[in-house]
């Protein structure tokens, strides 16, 4: 018969009497992420049945692969699936190092008035919505409304189609959505960057390194840590895309290149009431979105970063 150790029992109730109020307060977000997160997760069924909203989940019949094999088989699913990959891989490589640049030039300036203002005026855009941003987009870069096209012609040049074509609406996308998040995420490696202790900037001045220099050696290594961990994240949301980007700043001129993954499932699983379709397309979304969020961790800690887990 096994018997508990009375000293280690004590000190376990003893415990329990000190941090018992710190555990009831975690109860409350607990409940929550089992109620509102994790119970709703046992809908993923309907991607393997044919449901309607007019019977339950459960007493839907099962039909195997059957909406996999639909989604699979339509051009359709295979536009928006490259449409998210390409899009989202433009987004991490103009999205992605900018602010970091932002954030050492916003450390390395000495006028204290003006770094604030900086700051203030790029994190501004993060609070617009894509609604409204599509409506200052469309007032700027209409073929003959917007104030960008009507400066060209006033200097004789011909209008660039910004929102109407595919090749420009692309560049459109991505830079709006990089004025749109650049200042937010900024603060993130200004945060980091406060964390970099001061003694090695000084020991890096005392050895008469630059400025360029103490950036290079002292405040990329400090914020390597969290440049990996970032990046991590946004490689696992590859194959994610939000919905009200895209949907704000498409139109049929450009369905080609502007239909992503979240627009597809709207538009033929939603609209359609094809809500098995659209549960299997977002099953299979997150599946591939976190077997990327493994692989880019796996490759992190095998390369002396310590990952996001």
């Amino acid at each position: 018969m096994v018997r508990t150790n009375p000293i280690r029992r004590r000190s376990g109730v003893s415990y329990i009497r000190k941090t018992w109020m710190l555990y009831a307060m975690l109860a409350l977000p607990l409940a929550f992420f089992v109620i509102f997160r994790y119970i709703p997760m046992t809908n993923i069924v309907i991607a393997f049945k044919e449901y309607n909203m007019f019977r339950t989940v459960w007493s839907a019949p099962w039909v195997g692969w059957k909406w996999f094999s639909k989604a699979l088989g339509t051009a359709d699913f295979f536009n928006a699936l490259r449409n998210t990959v390409t899009l989202n891989l433009l987004d991490l490589a103009v999205g992605f190092p900018a602010p970091i640049m932002l954030a050492i030039l916003l450390n390395e300036l000495a006028y204290r008035r003006f770094k604030k203002l900086t700051q203030t005026v790029v994190y501004l855009p993060h609070f617009l919505s894509w609604i409204i941003i599509s409506g200052l987009a469309l007032q700027l870069f209409a073929p003959n409304t917007g104030l960008v096209n009507m400066a060209l012609a006033k200097i004789g040049r011909a209008p660039i189609h910004f929102l109407d074509s595919s090749r420009g609406w692309v560049p459109t996308y991505i830079g709006l959505g990089l004025w749109q998040s650049v200042g937010w995420n900024t603060i993130i490696y200004l945060a980091a960057i406060t964390g970099i202790s001061t003694e090695l900037y000084e020991a890096a001045e005392v050895d008469g390194a630059s400025r360029l220099r103490k950036i290079w050696h002292v405040t990329l290594p400090g914020l390597r840590p969290t440049i990996v961990t970032l990046l991590i994240m946004s490689l696992g949301r590859i194959l994610g895309s939000e919905f009200d980007r895209p949907y704000a700043m498409r139109n049929s001129l450009v369905t080609d290149v502007a239909d992503v993954i979240s627009t597809y499932v709207y538009r033929v699983g939603i609209r359609s009431n094809q809500f098995s379709l659209a549960s299997a397309v977002g099953l299979f979304q997150s599946v591939v979105c976190v077997f990327f969020l493994v692989i880019a961790n796996s490759i992190a800690r095998r390369s002396g970063e310590r990952g996001i887990w």
